[in-house]
């Protein structure tokens, strides 16, 4: 009736107890004692030199000064561990970037791997649900190397077989909190692989002053600020559209004078024309000299000024037709760049619906016609849904500054962007430590990127209109011919 089972047959379990439980001992094989040896000894040799190829450097330092005092005494052992002691404190001392940049990164990374993640990692992937514990086996993701910047640990991972990195980007808040860190980001390093950017500190805190106005003329990318891992924010605005939404006091106009900013010594040599649409009169006004007779503040004037661009468009779509395909600044066909401070108030706030038909047809004209013959369009609004900017998918790069909500952050940067890191609404309400601070999305790649736009006060506005203003320079509009 009962099949044989290893160990001791079921035949043989006998109890006087009829509710007593049957318990099955499985069989134990005894191993020779020889053959335990050899397996100790060959997983000790395989582990010494996995040692010393995953570590070569620290391998070499422990072991140099052991045989020198091995073989001379420990004095001299001593002394060489003195002597490279004083080296290296020398060295970061006078030389701290070079010494971070081969050794004490290098360092910190090791310290880190081994208090931080490997003592973690196994607790860490089960209860997050990234890893796997089954028939008393844990089946867990590969961690593969880390490195350390002067902000981040950037830590590479092997997904297990079967994995998405949509497993990953919908937990990182059980990595950062499981690691001690305050967010993580993820990214494909390459096909099976991820990187994890867990931050340590945040390089972003502190405001950034105005920067300075370049010496050369170009159209850009223009640096508008700095982004987290310290290299300059450069925005591309020739050849694309820019959309920036954020909350009130978010710093909007951070970014939009920065970026006039940098184009003013374009402006200056006629390669550039500013053309400003300020339905709020609060934020370009500041600077209503630099636009001459390109600035509009009515819904009126700014559906004019928007068909005029619209006109300026496709006169030159005419000339380029069948000649040119990419547009190329000159003086006589100078970058066109429609700024749009709140957007929001033309196309879903405006009463009179004619003219909100007039503004959303020039805007969806210019965003879908407007970047292969040099007109772009750099426009801000505070609420991102597509009911109020029904076109904010015809902007190539996106910019996110702080948001109210989690939706808003995918309705700016797109789906699974705030998966992938992107907290915009996280972002301190404090000006001193959240304005300007946003995640940038540009079209050549998925991934969001941390920044913060430098601050151009008020004073700075009216020194760059005084120094760069174009007045009467400027050439004429156009004349729109209006069936109203």
């Amino acid at each position: 009736m009962f099949k044989k089972l290893p160990g001791d047959e079921a035949q043989q379990l006998v109890s006087t107890t009829p509710d007593t439980a049957v318990v099955f001992r499985p069989a134990v094989l005894r191993t020779p004692a020889f053959v335990t040896i050899v397996i100790f000894v060959w997983r000790l040799l395989a582990g010494l030199v996995r040692l010393l190829w995953r570590h070569p450097i620290a391998s070499a330092v422990v072991t140099t000064p052991c045989v020198l005092a091995w073989l001379y005494g420990w004095q001299y052992g001593l002394g060489l561990v003195a002597l490279v002691l004083v080296g290296l404190a020398s060295w970061a001392l006078l030389g701290r970037i070079s010494f971070n940049r081969w050794i004490g990164w290098r360092l910190l990374a090791f310290w880190r791997l081994v208090w931080v993640y490997r003592r973690h990692w196994q607790p860490v992937m089960i209860i997050s649900g990234l890893g796997r514990h089954l028939r008393g086996r844990d089946y867990l993701p590969r961690l593969v190397s880390i490195r350390c910047t002067s902000w981040a640990d950037l830590v590479t991972v092997k997904m297990l077989t079967g994995q998405a990195v949509k497993d990953w980007a919908d937990r990182t808040e059980h990595l950062a909190h499981g690691f001690g860190a305050r967010s993580c980001r993820v990214s494909v390093a390459r096909a099976g692989r991820l990187l994890l950017v867990f931050p340590r500190h945040d390089p972003l805190a502190t405001p950034l002053p105005a920067m300075p106005i370049p010496d050369a003329a170009s159209v850009g990318p223009v640096e508008v600020g700095t982004c987290e891992d310290g290299t300059p924010w450069l925005l591309k605005v020739h050849g694309t559209h820019v959309l920036v939404a954020g909350a009130t006091g978010a710093g909007k106009g951070s970014v939009i004078w920065s970026t006039i900013r940098g184009l003013l010594p374009a402006v200056r040599a006629g390669l550039v024309e500013i053309w400003a649409l300020d339905p709020k009169r609060m934020e370009l006004s500041f600077g209503r000299d630099l636009f001459g007779d390109r600035y509009a503040a009515s819904p009126a004037d700014c559906a004019d000024l928007l068909e005029a661009a619209v006109a300026v468009m496709q006169e030159r779509a005419d000339r380029f037709a069948g000649l040119q395909r990419n547009h190329t600044p000159t003086i006589e066909d100078p970058f066109v760049l429609v700024v749009v401070d709140e957007v929001a108030f033309l196309t879903a706030y405006q009463s009179d619906k004619g003219l909100k038909i007039r503004i959303s047809a020039a805007l969806a004209t210019l965003t879908t016609q407007g970047r292969a013959v040099g007109v772009g369009v750099l426009a801000a609004l505070q609420d991102p849904r597509k009911d109020v900017l029904n076109i904010r998918n015809l902007f190539p790069d996106k910019i996110a500054l702080r948001l109210d909500e989690s939706e808003q952050v995918d309705m700016v940067l797109g789906d699974g962007a705030r998966d992938r890191g992107a907290l915009a609404d996280h972002i301190s309400p404090i000006p001193e430590q959240g304005a300007g601070v946003g995640y940038v999305r540009l079209e050549c790649s998925p991934d969001p990127v941390r920044v913060r736009a430098a601050y151009v006060c008020d004073a700075d506005i009216r020194a760059m209109a005084a120094d760069f203003a174009s007045g009467s320079d400027t050439a004429p509009l156009p004349v729109v011919e209006v069936t109203r």
